[in-house]
């Protein structure tokens, strides 16, 4: 089988040994282990680009990352990231290192260099904070990061178990990470330090997950902290070569992935996923079938309704929430990026306060400052792009926005939602050009092109309802639901991707690998480090 269009697909009458809903990381992941395993599997992706948050779209002669903008570890040989992602692609797939800062984080005239190394970066801290108590301070978060770092081997065991174990030794297994995702980032930040700056700077980066300190989980906040420790990578050819080098394995091993495949409905009888029924009636069936859809479309939109009640997934689910949406800005310059001298960075920039809920509660009107707004340059941070889009670069900025500023449009259509809608996003877009200008001068009258997305163009590709971009929120609450994981209590039906584990491109790909792991009865990672050399 080879992968296509999913009108010409001709094979409906097939049985295949695993149906996987979404193509994005989790879904890759887990389509090209099994694959490599003997599977036959088969990827149905709604969008008309294969890659989830991985893919790359076009406009003129530009293109532009939607949701991988830089990857921890994948650029260090050895690391599990960077065995997994060679192990995916069968060595297709490259990285290279952004710069030795690859963290800038802006408040107003204050700028604070992330960079690469724990001992550096513990270093640059003590530079900008020179106090005896605030040295000691960085010295004691760093110790908390390293605590964090080996905790979490029971979480994942307990997560690829069979239910009837997990639930007998679940308790047990969690505990170690229970201790510490239980706590508020804030709350135990505040317990370290009283500098209150020191807190905006160590917790800045709090975008990539998407909760400001006072509601996300320690835990998650220290995975993320640990995991750019040693700086970042980029995909040589950009971010939608994941999906370039990963889609030729699954169709080596005799697998396929289709694209405009929507799935309505996942069929189940006697509390067994026999496989899945189509928007337009035609039924796939499979031994398994798993959802890299997110745990709420999953669990409320493509169950029928027996299975919803049988296992109380609507009151289970009423414990969390969706994670952030967001709103892009993607920005066309007609001159490279070497000429306009782009960083291979990021920049995370804030107002004058250092209190991230504080800017987050003022910027409600529009007229305030942007609480916090995330820069990027993806062709400056791709080694290939001079080679294919000559003349040109292109940059990029992100900001959080509630979902609810934009569901009175929510049933418009994309690229028709009016005049009002248009006026709000220009609105917006202006004040996100000005933070771009604000530490990249040379683009001011330089961009040739740009576009606006919103909350409904994510929920429009991605089908997750109110434009989240990590799936379930990462409170608290999150790490104390055992229901997010592969195993499900629908027989055959699995969870793959950022719910199965956590949020980013990492978290979704060793979703995909523990949901291998749990299928398979395998330990897919110890087998894919000790493959990979």
């Amino acid at each position: 089988m080879k992968s296509n269009f999913y009108q010409q697909f001709t094979h409906h009458e097939e049985h295949f040994d695993a149906l996987i809903i979404g193509s994005g990381i989790g879904g890759l992941s887990v389509a090209s282990l099994l694959a490599q395993a003997g599977k036959k599997v088969l990827v149905l992706e709604r969008h008309y680009i294969i890659g989830g948050y991985t893919h790359v779209f076009q406009r003129k002669t530009y293109e532009w990352d939607v949701g991988l903008h830089y990857v921890g570890e994948v650029h260090i040989e050895g690391t599990s990231l960077n065995k997994a992602f060679r192990y995916l692609s069968k060595g297709k797939l490259q990285w290279a290192p952004l710069d030795n800062t690859y963290d800038r984080i802006v408040f107003q005239d204050k700028e604070y260099e992330f960079v690469r190394g724990r001992a550096n970066l513990r270093a640059k801290l003590k530079e900008y904070f020179p106090e005896n108590k605030d040295q000691k301070s960085i010295d004691e978060y760093f110790k908390l990061l390293d605590e964090v770092k080996h905790v979490g081997v029971g979480y994942y065991v307990e997560k690829v178990i069979p239910l009837f174990f997990a639930k007998l030794f679940g308790p047990l297994l969690r505990k170690r990470v229970l201790k510490y995702s239980n706590k508020f980032t804030l709350d135990v930040l505040n317990t370290i330090t009283d500098n209150q700056e020191l807190i905006g700077v160590l917790t800045a980066q709090y975008g990539d997950y998407g909760l400001p300190p006072s509601k996300s989980s320690l835990y998650m906040h220290a995975l993320l902290a640990n995991h750019y420790m040693e700086g970042a990578g980029y995909p040589v050819g950009g971010s939608a070569n994941i999906a370039q080098t990963i889609v030729p394995v699954i169709e080596e091993h005799g697998g396929a992935v289709l694209f405009n495949a929507e799935v309505q409905s996942i069929i189940v009888e006697n509390n067994i996923a026999k496989g899945v029924q189509m928007f337009d009636g035609k039924k796939i069936f499979a031994d398994v079938v798993i959802s890299d859809a997110g745990a709420i479309n999953t669990f409320l939109k493509l169950l029928p309704e027996e299975s919803i009640e049988k296992h109380g997934f609507r009151e289970k689910l009423k414990k969390l929430e969706p994670s952030a949406a967001h709103m892009g800005l993607y920005m066309g310059i007609k001159e490279p990026a070497s000429k306009l001298k782009m960083p291979r960075c990021n920049y995370w920039i804030f107002p004058d306060e250092y209190d991230h809920e504080k800017n987050q509660a003022l910027y409600k009107n529009f007229q305030s400052d942007l609480p916090v707004i995330f820069v990027s340059f993806p062709s400056a941070k791709d080694l290939a792009w001079e080679k294919k889009h000559p003349n040109l670069s292109t940059a990029e900025a992100i900001i959080i926005v509630p979902y609810d500023w934009f569901s009175k449009w929510e049933n418009t259509t994309w690229k028709n939602r009016g005049v009002e809608y248009e006026n709000l996003k220009k609105q917006i877009a202006e004040q996100m050009l000005e933070k771009v200008y604000s530490v990249q001068p040379k683009l001011r009258g330089k961009i040739d092109y740009f576009e606006v997305s919103s909350p409904l163009s994510t929920k429009k590709f991605t089908g997750y309802q109110h434009g989240e971009i990590y799936g379930v929120a990462h409170t608290p609450e999150r790490f104390r639901q055992d229901f997010l994981k592969p195993y499900t209590p629908v027989k055959n039906l699995f969870l793959t991707g950022q719910d199965a584990m956590i949020a980013s491109i990492a978290g979704g790909l060793m979703g995909g690998v523990l949901c291998a792991s749990a299928i398979l009865k395998k330990d897919m990672l110890r087998h894919i480090t000790k493959t990979i050399r």
